[in-house]
């Protein structure tokens, strides 16, 4: 009996440091995701997205492939020049992570919910919506 107790609780617990290093992993693809935005780096966003990624950008009713997000760089980069982008991970449930992020143009700032799926990895799917036209509730 004590040799099933061990086995059950040996299983537990390697199932346990699997999901918490899936996790990391998952947080440390999203910090390299805002450091590559805001650089309008387009190698390292593409190899962090899926093939079949659809990134949705719920305000403008917009949902774009991989492709379409690459070729929207150019329009980033100059938004972005001078910009600054604070993130923090709200949830992480059913393998989708929320983040809470703030982009700081220097004209303007704006909070915004965002969501990632990751497999592998990859994103296979974000979202976007703008919460506040303000970071005050950052």
């Amino acid at each position: 009996m004590m040799q099933n107790w061990r086995s059950i609780a040996f299983a537990t617990a390697t199932l346990l440091l699997s999901i918490i290093t899936a996790r990391a992993d998952d947080h440390a693809l999203i910090g390299r995701w805002y450091a590559a935005l805001l650089v309008a780096d387009r190698t390292e966003l593409s190899d962090l997205l899926a093939d079949d990624v659809r990134i949705k950008l719920d305000d403008l009713g917009v949902v774009q492939t991989k492709q379409e997000f690459i070729d929207s760089i150019d329009d980033w980069q100059d938004a972005v020049a001078g910009a600054a982008i604070r993130h923090r991970i709200e949830k992480t449930e059913g393998g989708v992570t929320t983040v809470i992020a703030c982009y700081d143009f220097p004209n303007n700032d704006m909070l915004m919910q965002e969501t990632f799926s990751i497999t592998d990895n990859r994103i296979t799917a974000s979202s976007q919506a703008a919460i506040a036209e303000t970071c005050d509730a950052y």
